[in-house]
């Protein structure tokens, strides 16, 4: 079986934005801009049978559409860095659908995720850079970000054995719903006044 995990994609403008990223970086590997995505639960190598059921369980999830935005990059491994990457906005919609996800998970019987959820979208992986080298690149671009952007849907996405970065298949797509209005129709018992309490 392929290792699987969930995701939401990059739009096409918003991936634009980040291939300008590309460069700069001595022992940087850039990943190719049609493998751009934020990873929300790594899931790894399960049977055919536990990947139904995961399948039928992200199915069940009934979850709004929500915007986000990419915002500001950094790196992971600070004395040692291994890989460059883009942040995402702080968007609790987001936090909940990887938390639903992520006990869907448990209850399926997978470890728990031991790594705190950090969205963000891996831009290149290091192998040889040096600390310094890493330090100027971010600090030429700390002030990137994108438009904002609706994430309609999630996807449960495959990689096969490499060495990281892609390619990935799209094996599952999982829609969001829009969001219900904020004042949705109400009967007529609903525009009573309320009883005082006085």
């Amino acid at each position: 079986m392929p290792r699987l995990f969930t995701a939401l994609e990059i739009p096409r403008n918003a991936a634009m934005s980040l291939s300008l990223l590309r460069g700069g970086l001595p022992g940087a590997r850039w990943i190719d801009v049609e493998n751009y995505h934020i990873t929300l639960r790594f899931i790894g190598d399960v049977d055919g049978r536990t990947a139904d059921e995961i399948v039928d369980r992200l199915d069940r999830i009934d979850r709004p559409e929500f915007q986000l935005r990419l915002e500001g990059i950094g790196s992971f491994g600070s004395k040692k860095p291994h890989s460059v990457w883009a942040g995402v906005s702080q968007t609790p919609d987001m936090y909940a659908l990887q938390g639903e996800i992520e006990r869907i998970c448990q209850r399926i019987g997978l470890q728990s995720d031991p790594r705190k959820f950090t969205p963000h979208v891996t831009l290149a992986r290091l192998k040889s850079s040096r600390v310094d080298d890493v330090v100027h690149y971010l600090s030429g671009r700390g002030n990137f970000y994108t438009q904002p952007f609706t994430v309609g849907r999630f996807v449960l996405l495959s990689s096969r054995e490499s060495v990281g970065g892609g390619p990935y298949l799209t094996e599952e797509i999982f829609p969001l719903h829009e969001p219900h209005s904020a004042f949705p129709a109400l009967g007529n018992s609903a525009l009573q006044p309320a009883k005082s309490m006085v």
